[in-house]
């Protein structure tokens, strides 16, 4: 159930498209739904979020009216049309919740031989969920909302997750004789619940043992804590895997970002997207990575941006204060103070001096974004432009405080302000071809 508008979040934004760590927050609960192979997938959206949540494997059903969650399961049905296994309804703001739970909560369904089975917890804080009662052979009777709830019922520690299977005939049924006569004026779910235990079916609970797992968000204030929940879930993974965090509490790494066992990561790093750390790297403090590949051993850091497309290559250096943004960055090169390198590539063993610039915006609008070429060994000044589309060729020397506007052979001294001058074979002929040429 995804349909809802989420007014308590005070955003523009329908309050399951907020991000959460990487993803919106129906993604997560997508995933953990998608983790159990089940033969639909179907999400109820409302009409203006239909088209965001449509994705690979997933049916989309409208709810034309938020009339509540008996209405929204209600409109998943015609997708539904023709299958009677159980039916796993789960909350779209629900973004703690785990494969491991949900495979426990229905195999706990089908052992039973149920006709509903409820996702029930005891938080340690007070909640404004809907209570779980049960009579006096202690079988659940009714979930009552709080807004419908007596003072006793209020009193009543095990709460309702909003997370249930329920028999898939059993379900259509129930859902047949909802009404809104409640405080809310809305059709209910849980009144479901209510009306199958009524009827003699049998209507079990399975409690959660993570108090946090079955818990929604409503405001920013939850969307903040489960932010929270979830990094140190994911930061838990990777140090159990063989990364160091030196701080986990600081550290926030997207679930799909691929960390090798030896790498380190320092303080107040933030790793996003499709990053991947390789083994023996080392990371931070205060660097931001983005969709970039950091290979074995590379150091980046401190206060360093890896924007989209970067690639340090095996012992690779970006240093402090440096951005890099599409950018190939070879094996032992150093980019070590004070940098932007963008659409650019960099061969191995080259040192970049500090203050590099690459000027790669067209001159031209609409024309593309030209590229920097560096080669192997270069040794750059510091205060370098490089203005694209531009190649220096290996073992090649630049000038201090040098703008490069044409291209430079290779084991050429170019640079020297107001304009450039390159002096072909300088490093060759006065300092000797290098070794490994």
């Amino acid at each position: 159930m995804a349909g809802g508008h989420g007014t308590r979040m005070r955003s523009e934004t329908p309050k399951h498209l907020h991000p959460l760590l990487g993803r919106r927050m129906v993604d997560w609960v997508i995933d953990a739904a998608r983790a159990l192979s089940p033969d639909r997938l179907v999400v109820v959206t409302s009409p203006e979020t239909q088209d965001a949540i449509a994705a690979d494997g997933v049916t989309v059903a409208v709810q034309p009216e938020a009339r509540g969650t008996g209405d929204a399961v209600a409109a998943a049905h015609p997708a539904l049309d023709g299958f009677d296994g159980d039916i796993l309804v789960l909350s779209g703001d629900s973004p703690l919740l785990t494969p491991e739970l949900l495979e426990g909560l229905v195999e706990s369904h089908r052992a039973g031989e149920a006709a509903a089975t409820v996702l029930t917890f005891e938080p340690d804080r007070t909640l404004p969920y809907g209570r779980i009662v049960r009579d006096g052979d202690g079988k659940i009777d009714a979930i009552v909302e709080e807004a419908d709830a007596t003072e006793e019922q209020r009193r009543i520690r095990e709460l309702n997750s909003s997370t249930y299977v329920f028999s898939g005939p059993e379900l259509w049924a129930a859902l047949s004789g909802l009404d809104s006569d409640n405080a809310q004026a809305e059709l209910y779910v849980t009144d479901t619940v209510r009306a199958l235990a009524q009827a003699g079916k049998t209507v079990a609970a399975y409690k959660a043992d993570d108090p946090d797992a079955p818990v929604g968000i409503n405001t920013r204030a939850d969307l903040a804590w489960a932010g929270a929940v979830l990094r140190d879930r994911i930061n838990e993974q990777h140090m159990l895997a063989g990364v160091t965090l030196v701080d986990p509490q600081t550290t926030w790494i997207d679930p799909s970002v691929e960390l090798e066992p030896d790498s380190v990561v320092h303080p107040f790093t933030l790793l996003r997207g499709v990053t991947r750390v390789g083994r023996g790297a080392e990371i931070g403090p205060h660097v931001v990575a983005v969709d970039a590949e950091i290979g074995d051993g590379a150091l980046v850091g401190p206060f360093c941006y890896l924007r989209p497309g970067t690639a340090l290559e095996s012992g690779a250096k970006a240093g402090t204060f440096v951005e890099l943004k599409n950018a190939r960055i070879g094996t032992g090169t150093k980019v070590p103070h004070l940098s932007y390198i963008g659409d650019a590539e960099i061969g191995p063993e080259t040192n970049i001096g500090a203050g590099a610039i690459t000027a790669n915006y067209p001159h031209q609008p609409g024309r593309p974004k030209g590229r920097t070429k560096i080669g192997r060994n270069v040794r750059t000044g510091v205060q370098n432009a490089f203005v694209a589309p531009i190649e220096i060729g290996d073992d090649a020397w630049i000038a201090v405080g040098s703008v490069v506007t044409d291209d430079v052979p290779p084991g050429s001294l170019a640079g020297f302000a107001p304009r450039q001058v390159t002096k072909e074979g300088y490093v060759y002929d006065k300092h000797g071809r290098p070794t490994d040429d």
